[in-house]
């Protein structure tokens, strides 16, 4: 069986306050989800009815195995998904403070095991097999992830659609440059490049949105999607076509995982062939949603909310 979608990447348990506006140490009460920006974009699409699994490893321990629980009861196929002997499953925290402060503080030592992906343990036929290839900047921090991504990509070779997530998290790399090297080897085996200012700067060394967008497609992809915060989102595709859409209204409860919607729209709307406009309408619309929601994987939506958004032209 070919799937539509497999990611590959981060995956660990989100312990969000169940208080906003309250710093952590006040913080009473938790909720616990999946996380990870992998798996959050396996559960987004899969939400839309795309089915989808996830390469990526926990400790084995209960966290571990209560991840394997969220992704199946969420319809994410977790063969894939293998425990790390010795090494615990990570753990995230937030802070909420609306509509703009979310601090993350992971917890990730000695080391994540989504970093101990082996490249010899990868199912390769199904990877090139799969309608989208889906992996992240952190996968190529540490080693064997690192080489275990690139083979990946080499093997694939561009068949199908091959998404780059830029994913750019400072704590995980000495500084820019050190990621700059594989960033650049990463874009040259993928079709599409998805990522904010920070993220694309990181990439190509370009922070203004059609330039980043441009360094981008002279790197290796076919088409660049650059997120811009308040000014919405800039797609630029190599045939010359391009969409900037403006972000939807939306009270904002907390905006982490919103890229993450965004991401398992955008794969849902390159697998039905819709034009890039209507791509990143609807991929948005995800976002905004997940934004008003104080959850992440849990507060995906689903094709008929991302309509009712669309349609309204804001998160009611």
């Amino acid at each position: 069986m070919a799937y539509d979608l497999i990611t590959m990447g981060r995956i660990g348990v989100d312990l969000y306050p169940l208080q906003t506006g309250v710093p952590l140490p006040q913080v009473t009460s938790f909720g616990k989800f999946l996380g990870g920006s992998a798996s959050n974009v396996a559960v987004a699409a899969a939400r839309l009815g795309r089915s989808t699994a996830v390469i990526t490893r926990t400790g084995d321990d209960p966290f571990g195995t209560y991840l394997h629980e969220a992704l199946r009861g969420f319809g994410v196929d977790d063969r894939y998904v293998t425990p790390v002997p010795g090494l615990q499953t990570p753990v995230t925290f937030c802070e909420v403070f609306p509509p703009d402060d979310f601090p993350l503080y992971f917890y990730r030592k000695p080391k994540a095991p989504d970093l101990e992906i082996d490249a010899h343990e990868l199912d390769l036929d199904a990877i090139r097999e799969t309608g989208i290839f889906w992996i992240t900047g952190t996968g190529l921090s540490e080693e064997p992830s690192r080489t275990a991504t690139l083979a990946a990509l080499a093997h694939r070779a561009k068949a199908g659609t091959t998404v780059f997530d830029l994913d750019w998290r400072p704590m995980f790399w000495t500084d820019p440059d050190a990621a700059r090297p594989f960033y650049a080897e990463a874009l040259k085996h993928t079709t599409v490049a998805v990522g904010n200012l920070d993220e694309v700067e990181v990439a190509t060394g370009v922070r203004e949105p059609r330039a980043a967008a441009q360094a981008l497609l002279d790197a290796g992809v076919e088409l660049a999607v650059v997120k811009q915060g308040p000014k919405g989102v800039l797609a630029v595709h190599a045939s010359g076509e391009s969409a900037e859409v403006p972000p939807l209204p939306v009270n904002v409860l907390n905006g982490l995982g919103a890229g993450d919607a965004f991401g398992g729209s955008l794969c849902h709307g390159l697998l039905a062939d819709w034009d890039l406009e209507q791509i990143m309408r609807h991929a948005n619309a995800a976002g905004a949603i997940v934004a008003s929601r104080l959850e992440c994987s849990s507060a995906m939506p689903t094709v008929d909310e991302i309509e009712a958004a669309v349609e309204a032209g804001a998160v009611l």
